[in-house]
């Protein structure tokens, strides 16, 4: 994640903010969170959001995992940065139900200047379908933890329900629609279009499965393959422009996901780079054109590499 004066802010998920700066990685974090921080599993350190206006307020927005009590919650936190170094300004959405897996963690900013959080559902499925859950869902809130008035639910920060562990989270700035990623049970990946108010399922339903348009189905799915995905971003330009592109984390690829003009259907979902750099944690688009691809074979899941984990700079081309 990039801010205006070229740095390249980087989560690593036992807990510390990395800095690059002019290609370079800065010897020191921005920040090192400690107690009650939690990195059990998959949980820790995850997603990283910058203010609109950080140039003049300094403010990031993260998600980690912490301990509350004798059990692992989730929580979303906004940083203050001020002299290259980082500190906790506010606790903004807290007890968000977490655990060793499943703890979702995306965190994106969108085009109306609200913050969008994916959860997960820690292997408790009846919490995706419980509206009174933070579990399994995807949620907006504030930049300042306010509940904004036109969520579905009244007071409540829930945008969607019914996922399982979503991952991703990309908007089509020409048209608005936000798309996320999901983790199935053990195959049928999703790509989604998310609508607010709408239920995506889990568990109720998987793959093309709508229960006669009870639930929302997916753009596209795996099938039997397992994409196993994790972050997406919207291509805005260039010859991959109106595309997807999906990191994969067990499928060691990218997809390069090809939308419809009106961005409601999937035409195309290809493969690329498939096995080159192992498991792929997370894909963004920058203002200059390139895609940012960040590698994770050190989480004890993947076969490190030499130098791994990587950053990734890519140009598409026709």
């Amino acid at each position: 994640m990039s801010v205006p004066d070229g740095r390249m802010f980087v989560t690593e998920r036992p807990g510390a903010i990395r800095v690059i700066e002019d290609g370079k990685l800065a010897p020191e974090p921005l920040i090192e969170f400690s107690a009650p921080f939690n990195e059990e599993g998959e949980g820790g350190l995850l997603g990283l959001a910058a203010d609109p206006d950080f140039e003049d307020n300094g403010y990031l927005y993260a998600y980690h995992s912490y301990l509350e009590g004798d059990d692992i919650a989730n929580r979303v936190l906004r940083l203050k940065v001020n002299d290259g170094k980082a500190v906790i300004d506010q606790e903004l959405l807290g007890n968000i139900p977490g655990g060793t897996n499943h703890n979702g963690g995306r965190i994106k900013i969108g085009p109306d200047k609200l913050l969008y959080i994916t959860t997960g559902e820690r292997y408790e499925p009846e919490l995706s379908q419980n509206e009174g859950s933070l579990g399994g869902k995807i949620l907006r809130i504030g930049l300042d933890g306010s509940i904004p008035a036109d969520n579905p639910w009244p007071n409540s920060p829930v945008y969607s329900m019914g996922h399982r562990n979503a991952q991703g989270l990309a908007w089509n700035p020409d048209n608005g629609y936000l798309y996320s990623t999901e983790h199935g049970q053990r195959n049928h990946d999703e790509i989604n279009r998310i609508v607010a108010g709408e239920n995506y399922g889990w568990p109720e339903v998987e793959g093309d499965d709508d229960d006669n348009g009870a639930y929302q189905a997916p753009l596209a799915h795996s099938g039997n393959d397992t994409w196993a995905p994790s972050g997406v971003a919207f291509v805005e330009e260039g010859p991959w422009g109106g595309s997807l592109i999906v990191a994969n984390l067990r499928g060691e690829q990218l997809l390069k996901v090809t939308l419809s003009e009106d961005g409601t259907q999937v035409k195309k979902v290809e493969p690329i780079f498939e096995d080159e750099w192992g498991r792929i944690r997370n894909v963004s688009a920058g203002e200059d054109g390139k895609l940012y691809v960040l590698t994770n074979n050190r989480d004890g899941r993947g076969s490190p590499r030499d130098g791994d984990d990587k950053l990734i700079v890519l140009t598409p081309e026709s």
